[in-house]
């Protein structure tokens, strides 16, 4: 059974977030709020905990699989970002928008399609802000959704549907359904992959 975890949006209590952190540090999976939708989440250094959402969501090895950043500096460490992808993001981040780029070697290979790109966010969200601050590492975005791609928007919802493969789930409220928008800045040639919650007309 997962352990369920109410923390508030705006003010993230502590001592919550610390018991979230010390789970996924040990390898936990969780549910989570963000900016967009739930996310489906652990820590990207642990393989086995990667490997079961993978399979949770019904998923082969080099399917596409995101995670969440702090901010733009620390996406420089995880993978290649030219000057015109980083004047982009400079602007729409935090934001609702998953960028698509080149991996670099501190991405677990599991993470890697077999393009080696990697889907990235920095999610306006005090919740994923406080538990990326207090994990020091990324963690792993996937939607709070299963096979057939119905996403749920509501923790009560995650835990009978999803709860069996969890250890946590953070209630942050009942959320929109719209994820978010995804955008391949592997190139010059930007493309918009989804169009989601964020606003994509930048790059029509």
């Amino acid at each position: 059974m997962a352990i369920m975890l109410s923390i508030h949006q705006d003010n993230p209590q502590e001592r919550l977030i610390r018991q979230a952190v010390e789970i996924l540090a040990n390898g936990g999976i969780m549910a989570y709020p963000t900016d967009t939708v739930y996310g489906i989440g652990c820590d990207i250094f642990h393989k086995q905990s990667i490997e079961k959402i993978l399979q949770l969501k019904g998923k082969s090895r080099f399917s596409p699989l995101s995670f969440i950043c702090p901010d733009l500096k620390d996406i420089a460490k995880y993978a290649h970002v030219t000057n015109p992808a980083y004047k982009i993001m400079r602007q729409l981040l935090p934001g609702p928008y998953t960028f698509v780029l080149k991996g670099t070697r501190l991405v677990p290979k599991l993470m890697l399609t077999k393009r080696k790109t990697v889907g990235i966010r920095v999610p306006d969200n005090n919740i994923c802000s406080q538990l990326l601050k207090e994990l020091g590492n990324p963690i792993v975005s996937t939607s709070a959704s299963l096979r057939d791609d119905i996403i749920f928007n509501d923790p009560e919802e995650i835990d009978r549907h999803m709860g069996h493969a969890l250890d946590l789930i953070i209630d942050g409220g009942k959320l929109g359904l719209a994820p978010s928008s995804v955008v391949d800045l592997t190139d010059d040639n930007f493309r918009v992959l989804r169009k989601g919650k964020g606003d994509i007309s930048y790059f029509q």
